[in-house]
């Protein structure tokens, strides 16, 4: 049976693979010259003349392979010399069609037509840069491989102009070397790909053809020939800074002077080294802050551009999560647990995050596949001060010593879909603190069409606390099937006891052994109604790792489809069998609360973004057998489009929860207290954007979060049989809590790669037990709450050594 099995999984690799091999690869010639194009998209110097053109392109999405529309052809012209690539693109666009021209920021791709080029200098399907401009004159860059898709985090400098007149829109692009990666060679035969979009009909069309229900698309590219004789540059940008910050809050003010330096240095035509010295991160976004009643950590996204760039490779595994450096000192709570201790004690100040003093990573991966990334922070000792109220003395309490952090990773791509590496991550602390050191091998094994996959890891945690060491593992298995209308996977994921990864990576449980299964139908080829639509059925199975205990399951039946007039909507129904054992919720080691089966309802619904006036929505329901518990709640999102400068977005979200039961509390005798609750979530955002022009906007973030949660009279005491009985402890646990933060950010790029930022932000957080309140009276309570102000400006200037040397 084995051998049968094998036998058809490589006849069908080998069958697919002739299919692919057959595909059909288009050439272009680059055309030599020696006076180079002024970039100022009308395509109207000489040498544009007599470029050879490539034409003829063929729809992408929502259909697959349909030439482009007569009336809506493309051309492209590609010229080259001693320092750059040139691209002019004809976006030919007759008759009453339209081309829409939304301004965004950079690497948006907001309401707009759009062309882009792919470009692979090694040819092989894995290393591949994309430069994309919409017809409002917006860039978008980024860096593109087969496992982590594209990756928009990526930055380079380059230059493109775009004009628009009665015949269509144009592009004109200028591609310096330092913003590609190739080796000295006489000459080249690069991979190369164009893109259109007509936003107006959602189409995306390609110059060379791509069959999406096969492979990737970094395997379908043409190849531009013609290029010869051309030196790869030294790679090395310095990007100098200084920055402002005065900040107020409650009559006390602070301004902070800030200079450092990032440096971009291209080590060999494939590795690049990133260095971030004496950073500064004082104008990053706000995080969405909820009142977290789950016994689980809150995760926040990375939003410091250092961290953001090039870290596809970095993820490989899930052990690093980049929020770990800079993030709370590992004693900070060590702090309040003294001053609870010691009543003539009290806090004067405890800093809620750890300097970061300097940051180095490298990646970039060699033409025979293999990927090397490394990374390397230093964060600063981090004090707490405690005052003796007997003596007036105040103490120094260390919260983080002096730390190193650390990430490697190594990737071998084989088969240009497959690839084995291994991750390791580092956190050492100066002195008795903690120190962490996890690894992982991984392994992703596809056949050579796509479409089945193996993939996994095997991972261990080595933690050394106290004069112990702890040993942990965890593993994660997976194989599925990725093309045709249906597909499938089943998997497995566990970890023991003491595996732990959170010193530099994320995770919220320990001591599981999951069981997934997951089957979908799929509808890539438009209907008469539909451009797609995906149905399927997930399952999973729960348990306890060690000693193994059965905890759960759940069914979910889920869908989606957007019609051809880019409707959106979709929905799941989920539910469990038989009651569960939640060993997280108790906080107790080794106790578990028995939870009722419940059934969830979710839908959603977006219309077309295309319209000047677009609304998304949603809808979800739960309740519980066996008790009175149920939920439910809304969010409504309005957009309005009021030109190609400016757009507003207001979103509104409810949610309920009735009678639902939680922890509460642990009692001194190990008494584990549950309470039922009425538990409401509100929040609403304000975000805007004014464009000024493709390089300069002014954006508003607004952000309200309210949520009161009010405890019933009763409690209850948490048996060993994972029951409720009730109790007779009593206690004020009505909790209030409220999140405002408003940003408005001005940024300009006045030169390509250097940026003038100024930021405004206001905020409050603020925490009681004032439940019963309405949201007028809450709103009133907190206005009378101190405010914090933040005014920043931020200066970055881009220094190119190229030209800095000539």
């Amino acid at each position: 049976m084995k051998k049968i099995i094998l036998f058809l999984f490589l006849f069908s690799s080998l069958y697919s693979f002739s299919q692919y091999e057959n595909r059909v690869i288009k050439e272009l010639k680059a055309v030599r010259i020696t006076t180079a194009p002024k970039i100022d998209g009308k395509l109207n110097d000489k040498v544009w003349a007599n470029a050879p053109v490539a034409k003829d392109f063929v729809m992408f999405d929502p259909g697959n392979g349909d030439p482009e529309p007569k009336d809506q052809k493309t051309e492209v012209k590609i010229l080259y010399d001693d320092n750059a690539i040139y691209i002019g693109a004809y976006m030919y666009n007759s008759g009453s069609n339209k081309i829409l021209k939304q301004l965004s920021e950079r690497d948006d791709f907001g309401t707009a037509d759009l062309f882009g080029i792919s470009i692979n200098p090694n040819n092989d399907g894995q290393n591949e840069f994309r430069f994309f401009v919409t017809a409002a004159g917006v860039q978008m860059d980024a860096q593109v491989s087969p496992s982590n898709g594209e990756d928009f985090s990526w930055n380079e400098v380059w230059f493109s102009k775009v004009t628009i007149d009665k015949n269509g829109w144009y592009a004109e692009y200028k591609l310096p070397y330092s913003a590609l990666r190739f080796s000295e060679q006489e000459s080249h035969k690069w991979g190369v790909n164009f893109f259109r979009n007509i936003e107006a009909k959602k189409e995306l069309y390609s110059w060379n053809p791509i069959d999406k229900t096969k492979g990737e698309m970094t395997f379908y590219n043409g190849v531009l020939t013609g290029i010869e004789n051309i030196d790869p540059p030294v790679r090395l940008g310095f990007f100098p800074f200084a920055s402002i910050v005065y900040g107020t809050y409650d009559g006390d003010s602070e301004t902070d002077y800030n200079f450092g330096m990032d440096i971009k240095y291209g080590i060999t035509d494939n590795f690049t080294l990133l260095a971030t010295l004496i950073p500064d991160f004082s104008q990053v976004g706000f995080d969405d802050i909820t009142l977290n009643l789950s016994p689980f950590e809150q995760r926040f996204d990375e939003q410091r551009q250092f961290f953001i760039e090039g870290a596809d490779l970095l993820s490989k595994g899930d052990l690093f999560f980049s929020r770990r450096i800079g993030n709370r000192p590992v004693g900070y709570r060590k702090v309040w647990d003294i001053v609870r201790e010691n009543d003539n004690m009290e806090v004067v100040d405890n800093p809620h995050e750890v300097d970061v003093l300097n940051a180095v990573k490298v990646t970039g991966r060699t033409k025979k596949g293999l990927g090397i990334a490394f990374l390397n922070a230093i964060t600063k000792k981090t004090e707490a001060t405690l005052k003796d109220l007997t003596t007036d003395e105040k103490i120094k309490v260390v919260t983080e010593p002096l730390a190193n952090y650390n990430v490697l990773v190594i990737d071998q791509e084989f088969h240009k879909n497959s690839s084995i590496g291994i991750t390791n991550t580092s956190v050492i602390r100066n002195g008795e603190f903690r120190d962490a050191n996890v690894t992982a091998l991984i392994f992703n094994l596809a056949n050579k069409a796509n479409s089945y996959k193996l993939s996994g890891q095997g991972s261990t945690s080595y933690i050394k606390e106290n004069g112990e060491s702890t040993v942990g593992y965890a593993s994660d298995l997976e194989f599925s099937k990725t093309k045709g209308h249906v597909r499938y996977s089943l998997s497995h994921k566990l970890a023991d006891d003491k595996y732990d990864k959170n010193d530099l990576g994320f995770q919220r449980r320990d001591n599981y052994s999951y069981f997934f299964a997951n089957i979908n139908y799929r509808i890539f080829k438009p209907t008469a109604h539909f451009n797609d639509i995906i149905l399927g059925v997930f399952l999973g199975y729960f348990s306890r790792f060690k000693p193994y205990v059965y905890t759960g399951n759940f069914i979910n039946f889920f869908g989606k489809a957007t019609t051809k007039k880019q409707l959106s909507f979709g929905g799941r129904i989920g539910t469990n069998i038989g009651k569960s054992k939640d060993f997280f919720e108790p906080r107790t080691e080794g106790r578990y609360w028995l939870e009722n089966p419940s059934t969830e309802i979710k839908a959603y619904l977006s219309s077309d973004y295309r319209k000047k006036f677009a609304v998304d929505f949603g809808f979800n329901t739960n309740w519980f057998y066996g008790n009175d518990e149920y939920g439910y709640g809304f969010e409504v999102s309005p957009r309005y489009r009021i030109n190609d400068k400016l757009m507003f977005t207001y979103a509104f979200s409810f949610d309920e929860s009735e009678n639902e039961l939680g922890y509460v509390t642990t009692l001194p005798d190990e008494s584990i207290i549950f309470g039922k609750r009425e538990n409401i979530e509100v929040e609403n955002s304000i975000s805007g954007k004014y464009s000024f022009n493709d390089r300069s906007s002014l954006t508003l973030a607004f952000r309200h979060y309210w949520s009161p949660v009010t405890y019933q009279d009763q409690y209850y005491e948490l048996q060993d049989d994972g029951m409720l009985d009730e109790s007779d402890y009593t206690g004020n646990n009505n909790l209030n809590f409220n999140s405002w933060n408003l940003d408005l950010r001005y940024i300009w790029e006045f030169s390509r790669g250097s940026q003038l930022v100024v930021l405004y932000r206001n905020s409050i957080l603020d925490f009681n037990h004032k439940s019963d309140h309405s949201f007028q009276e809450n709103i009133s309570d907190l206005f009378d709450q101190p405010f914090g102000h933040t005014i920043s400006a931020k200066f970055i200037y881009f220094l190119n050594y190229n030209n800095m040397r000539s």
